[in-house]
């Protein structure tokens, strides 16, 4: 997505050899009217696939996966990272690891909203190791449904986190894709969208 590999050119950071900084526009700071024309590339390239939710993981996955949902005029579900009080019952858990943290999450979603009769989305904001996106998927298949699909904002295609999901037998569609970190300069691999 052309729109997209511009802004972050201009407004992303590199950091170290793997790390990008886009809090500008994604992951602090939310640019909506970038985010309503992901969600509308999202839900063109999963038009027909019976999509009847879309799940995310807090919280950079929020606002992608807000805009996916309405474009694709379904509930949107986040997986919490911190368990509250009101989350008593039916609850899916799995464990994911957070490279960028170093720290390891028991991510919660209430059963209640999950069927088996659903059809997922899943939208995130980076796959690099694919454990977020994992973890999700397993709490997806505990709840009997089905994930049609992972839609990624910004992958690292030089980590394994896309063949970790694909020999799954999952899709994975990324708006931009990161070949590689060269010289603090962002080198972009072919989008799948």
């Amino acid at each position: 997505m052309q729109l997209l590999e511009d802004r972050i050119l201009k407004d992303g950071n590199v950091l170290g050899e793997n790390i990008l900084k886009v809090d500008s526009f994604l992951t602090h700071q939310v640019d909506y009217k970038l985010m309503k024309e992901m969600g509308k590339v999202f839900a063109d390239a999963y038009k027909d696939s019976g999509i009847t939710k879309v799940v995310t993981i807090e919280a950079s996955g929020i606002a992608p996966a807000v805009y996916v949902a309405e474009a694709l005029d379904v509930p949107m579900i986040f997986a919490k990272k911190h368990k509250n009080i009101t989350m008593t019952e039916g609850i899916l858990t799995a464990e994911v690891y957070s490279f960028t943290k170093q720290v390891t999450s028991t991510v919660s979603i209430a059963g209640k909203f999950l069927s088996a009769d659903d059809k997922v989305l899943i939208v995130d904001d980076f796959l690099a190791n694919g454990q977020a996106a994992k973890g999700l998927i397993d709490i997806i298949q505990q709840a009997g449904a089905e994930v049609v699909g992972v839609g990624i904002v910004i992958e690292k295609s030089f980590q394994d986190g896309r063949s970790l999901l694909e020999e799954q037998g999952v899709r994975v569609t990324s708006l931009a894709r990161i070949a590689k970190f060269e010289n603090g300069q962002v080198v972009f691999d072919q989008a799948d969208a």
